[in-house]
């Protein structure tokens, strides 16, 4: 429900297997900073298709194992070679180590509605999970990563 006492309709992210390994092993390369990354795809009746994972730089200069700052250039690049194959950004996908998979305030403050966004959790050096997230009404609304 959103704080407007209305329902939200679930929403889930279709990402193939070998994507969801890529995220795990990005996210673990990564540790202990924070990784992040683009979700390009196409919108679909109740979510998203993800067609192709992309890494990009984590441009925070300080507080890179509780932050992120996605390198505007991997975004604007991930989008033209999107659009060019009739694609999308649909979301954003980024790593919390040694946290839950659940979006931070830093994470609702930065958020866009109407992206999918993905968590993946790493303790110790180990993946977790991973979790998609949608915003909507200034909070977050968890969906379901589907093969």
């Amino acid at each position: 429900m959103t704080r407007t006492g209305t329902c939200v309709p679930k929403v889930d992210l279709r990402l193939k297997d070998d994507d969801r390994g890529r995220l795990l092993d990005w996210a673990c390369e990564a540790y202990p900073r924070e990784a992040c990354g683009l979700l390009i795809g196409r919108p679909r009746s109740g979510g998203w298709s993800v067609v192709e994972v992309r890494r990009a730089r984590n441009l925070e200069p300080e507080r890179t194992d509780d932050r992120y700052v996605l390198d505007p250039a991997a975004f604007l690049a991930a989008d033209r070679d999107a659009r060019s194959e009739d694609l999308e950004v649909v979301g954003f996908w980024h790593s919390h180590p040694d946290s839950p998979a659940v979006p931070s305030e830093t994470d609702r403050q930065a958020a866009w509605p109407g992206y999918a966004y993905v968590i993946v959790s790493v303790r110790r050096g180990r993946p977790r999970e991973v979790r998609l997230w949608t915003f909507a009404d200034d909070s977050f609304q968890e969906g379901s990563v589907i093969p």
